[in-house]
């Protein structure tokens, strides 16, 4: 059964050494998560976006547990309110601050998914000797690498990409993670083409614009040490 967009997306963020998501994915990895399932979502055409709405195509279940109570969730969405008088239902961004906010459950089911199919092992132990953690060491790494693989194809090559290849690169790159994937002057070099597959997709480009500028307001708050 291939991975879905929120499991590949893990395996991108997941330090293979420490067990952990790397640092540079940090709390804002939650929006990350949200945005891959509403983009699963989308590959498996039940859901669609235009500038103003995120909205449901078919409600049809999916069948999978980590994303029919959200697109049951959308199709739920009771649209224009007192508060909300425009006549228009939530955006892409509203949906993935509200997902983020729910994050450490959907990680904590992807994580289980993943061990589950033998490519992750739980590890249980303590952070500093006093706070309880949990790490996720690889198994096997034939799935990550296969993930890494089919996107430096994309971005290499000139094809048209897949529509979850074309996804999942604008939520990685919205989202800051390419250092994670290519050295500094390499993705300097490959730039131009990551920005060109990015926004093939409509739904890529609303997803990623929305993912950024949640990053840049989170940033733009955030204290400097």
């Amino acid at each position: 059964m291939p991975l879905t967009m929120p499991e590949e997306l893990i395996l991108l963020m997941l330090d293979d050494q420490s067990g952990r998501l790397h640092e540079m994915a940090g709390p804002a990895s939650g929006y990350v998560v949200g945005a891959a399932i509403l983009a699963e979502l989308a590959l498996r055409n039940r859901i669609d976006t235009d500038p103003q709405r995120l909205f449901v195509a078919d409600p049809t279940p999916t069948g999978d547990p980590l994303l029919d109570p959200v697109l049951a969730r959308i199709a739920a969405d009771p649209g224009p309110s007192k508060d909300e008088p425009d006549g228009t239902r939530h955006d892409s961004r509203w949906w993935i601050e509200t997902l983020g906010r729910e994050a450490d459950g959907f990680r904590d089911t992807i994580f289980a998914r993943l061990v589950a199919r033998g490519i992750l092992r739980e590890e249980r132990g303590r952070f500093l000797w006093i706070f309880p953690e949990r790490r996720y060491p690889l198994i096997s790494d034939k799935e990550e690498r296969e993930v890494k693989a089919r996107l430096m194809a994309v971005i290499f090559q000139d094809e048209i990409p897949e529509p979850r290849d074309s996804l999942l690169i604008g939520l990685v790159r919205a989202a800051g993670l390419l250092p994670l994937l290519l050295g500094s002057e390499t993705l300097e070099s490959a730039e131009p083409r990551i920005e060109q597959v990015a926004n093939l997709e409509e739904l890529s480009r609303s997803l990623g614009n929305a993912v950024r500028d949640i990053f840049v307001e989170m940033a733009r708050y955030t204290p400097i040490m």
